[in-house]
């Protein structure tokens, strides 16, 4: 199985990793190519493309002024491994920093978190601070937005990455503007989606902030359980949640949770 998340606007480059051990991304060719257009923008163009204030264009400007290609996995002043400098809600379910040695071998093997810039990651891949959301329409060589640039690549990869795990299962945690990036036309693989439902007023209803944690539970679990197979997943009970087979199809398995 592979388990795919999304990556977090929130970045942590302060607080060192809990390890020193560390990965090269696997397309720092494109991302250079990505960085070279942004580098060309001024602070307000950034400004107008992200929806950002002054101050943050101005922050991610000088980033992407500072950011540079190394084919090296070496953690350096300014980089991090990307699992732990990520932070926001789906990592702070994810809580990779109580992760054992072990663990972390697993996550590495088992876990991906989709990227605008870097397009896959693995959880030890080195990254320079950075923003650039996968809906960016940030007009390209290939095309009008990053969809177009990043095209088919990524569903090759992984259809590469699942062979050779002997697997044909992804357990999809992203969002839908990250996920769509992987062009299912491409992609040879079973895709299910758990879904996090809170109760409301009586109704279970995607409540965004406790399903973003809830989907870093669930690869937390996976991680912490050494999973092998996706039956497995349906054993979450993290935080509450119990899996609701009436609510769920073959694809889509649904989690319910009572009113916290």
């Amino acid at each position: 199985m592979l388990f795919f998340l999304s990556p977090a606007k929130t970045l942590d480059f302060e607080t060192a990793s809990p390890t020193e051990e560390a990965s090269e991304p696997q397309y720092l060719t494109e991302a250079s190519e990505l960085i070279a257009l942004l580098k060309e923008m001024t602070p307000n163009d950034i400004s107008s493309l992200m929806g950002l204030s002054d101050q943050l264009a101005q922050l991610n400007a000088a980033r992407y002024d500072s950011w540079k290609k190394s084919r090296t996995a070496n953690l350096k002043r300014g980089t991090k491994a990307c699992m732990f400098a990520f932070k926001g809600d789906v990592y702070t379910g994810l809580q990779a920093e109580t992760f054992s040695k072990m663990q972390v071998k697993y996550a590495q093997k088992h876990l991906r978190i989709l990227s605008g810039l870097y397009g896959i990651l693995k959880p030890l891949d080195v990254i320079h601070p950075y923003r650039l959301e996968m809906g960016t329409k940030l007009a390209n060589n290939k095309g009008k937005d990053l969809y177009h640039f990043w095209g088919d690549k990524l569903a090759l990869e992984v259809n590469k990455q699942l062979k050779a795990l002997k697997s044909d299962t992804i357990i999809n945690l992203a969002s839908n503007e990250y996920f769509k990036s992987i062009k299912r036309k491409s992609l040879q693989a079973d895709i299910v989606t758990p879904v996090f439902k809170d109760e409301k007023r009586g109704q279970y209803k995607v409540i965004s902030f406790f399903a973003k944690k809830a989907r870093g539970m669930m690869a937390a679990y996976a991680i912490k359980h050494g999973i092998k197979e996706p039956e497995q997943l349906k054993a979450f009970s993290e935080a509450g949640y119990w899996y609701n087979e009436e609510a769920s199809s073959d694809r889509e398995w649904v989690f319910y949770r009572e009113a916290q």
